[in-house]
């Protein structure tokens, strides 16, 4: 494990993440916890996290905290810190990595479908890290993962019109705050994988698509946590790390082509992987 997550003994350091039920939230809580963590879990479906909870804390001995929210409420992270503040937990490593995706075209979704997307994916993110920040930067020890998707780093695709978009603009947070805490003992990273195995894709109704894509376009949860994890203790870490040398390959490409042929082929292709009506 690295070194200095277990600087202060044992559980001394606590992760909060978000989006913790399933997925790759549920893997950043086993990988965690494995390296002597403990947690604070944070999700609407309070089941599925006691479930998780109890499986943590039998088999690594860690203290697993559990929290359930809507992130989708504006007043969600202003009620976490305060639950923070009440139970008396310090929150050393933050994981924003709830989120989801909504089908089709911009105009065929309700504006409090997007609203509570926007809520969830940019505006609470934005608000965690406000709150959490400052105790990070005075104890000079800290570590921010958002999870956001190499989506974020190609031209956008028809259909889930605000997905990629609110991915890009974890990326440039990311890279913002990792300039502004230089120095202060807080690493912070964008995780942008691909295609992750998980259940976000039965929630958004096209694993039929996406199920006939290479084998080559899909990563294991517990490879793109391990990327990110490992890539917040490195000597010189990187604001943005993407998991797996194929998606690697790409974001070059995608420095290296003309936008406008870019664009054509995400117009082209989109089909294939989003539901585009």
């Amino acid at each position: 494990m690295p070194a200095d997550i277990n600087a202060r003994g044992a559980h001394a350091r606590t992760a909060l993440i978000t989006g913790a039920s399933a997925g790759i939230g549920a893997e950043f809580a086993l990988q965690l916890a494995a390296r002597g963590m403990d947690l604070v879990l944070v999700a609407r479906r309070r089941n599925r996290l006691e479930q998780l909870a109890t499986q943590l804390k039998e088999k690594y001995g860690v203290s697993v905290t559990v929290m359930a929210y809507d992130l989708a409420d504006p007043g969600a992270p202003k009620s976490i810190a305060a639950s923070l503040r009440d139970l008396d937990i310090h929150i050393d490593y933050l994981v924003n990595n709830a989120g989801y995706g909504v089908p089709g075209k911009l105009n065929t979704a309700t504006w409090r479908t997007h609203s509570d997307f926007i809520q969830v994916l940019v505006t609470c993110v934005t608000e965690m890290t406000y709150l959490l920040l400052p105790a990070m930067q005075a104890r000079g020890w800290g570590r921010i993962v958002n999870v956001s998707s190499i989506a974020g780093l190609l031209p956008g695709s028809g259909g889930h019109t605000l997905y990629a978009a609110s991915k890009a603009f974890l990326v440039k947070f990311s890279e913002s705050l990792f300039i502004e805490n230089q120095g202060t003992g807080v690493n912070v990273v964008a995780l942008c994988p691909g295609f992750t195995y998980s259940e976000f894709h039965d929630v958004t109704g096209t694993r039929e698509l996406v199920s006939k894509l290479p084998k080559r376009m899909w990563a294991e949860a517990a490879v793109v946590v391990r990327t990110g994890i490992e890539a917040l203790e490195r000597k010189n870490p990187s604001p943005v790390v993407i998991p797996g040398w194929y998606y690697r390959w790409i974001a070059l490409l995608t420095r290296l082509i003309p936008q406008s042929l870019l664009l054509r082929y995400m117009r082209r292709r989109a089909r294939e992987f989003r539901n585009t009506e």
